[in-house]
């Protein structure tokens, strides 16, 4: 489960889109729809993840972020030993809606597609 207390915590502060970009940064990949958002490669890579914050919109239970991720996706070989395959990260980008309650600070995660 991902909680984002510290961004509950900076809501209607000037530093609100900071806060909710580092611990969106921080949280564990494997928590995120990474996997079914990548286009160009066939699985995530587990490097590091840049966000960019979108737009916040605000209902009377939930703070709604739309958020774009830059992340690293492999296209992984066939594990033969003569495979010539490299396996070389690839850029992938996705958008996701993070729905954080506003009296937990428990998140919800939604892959957005096209």
């Amino acid at each position: 489960m991902i909680k984002l207390v510290n961004a509950l915590k900076a809501w209607k502060t000037p530093s609100f889109e900071s806060v909710l970009k580092d611990e969106i940064q921080n949280i564990d990949v494997m928590l995120l729809p990474l996997q079914e958002g990548l286009s160009l490669s066939s699985h995530v890579s587990g490097s590091d993840i840049s966000a960019v914050i979108l737009k916040v919109t605000e209902t009377p239970g939930f703070i709604r972020a739309k958020t774009g991720i830059f992340y690293a996706g492999i296209n992984a070989g066939s594990c033969c030993a003569d495979d010539p395959t490299p396996l070389c990260e690839q850029t992938e980008y996705c958008e996701v809606q993070f729905d954080i309650d506003k009296t937990t600070a428990e998140t919800t995660v939604t892959l957005l597609k096209d």
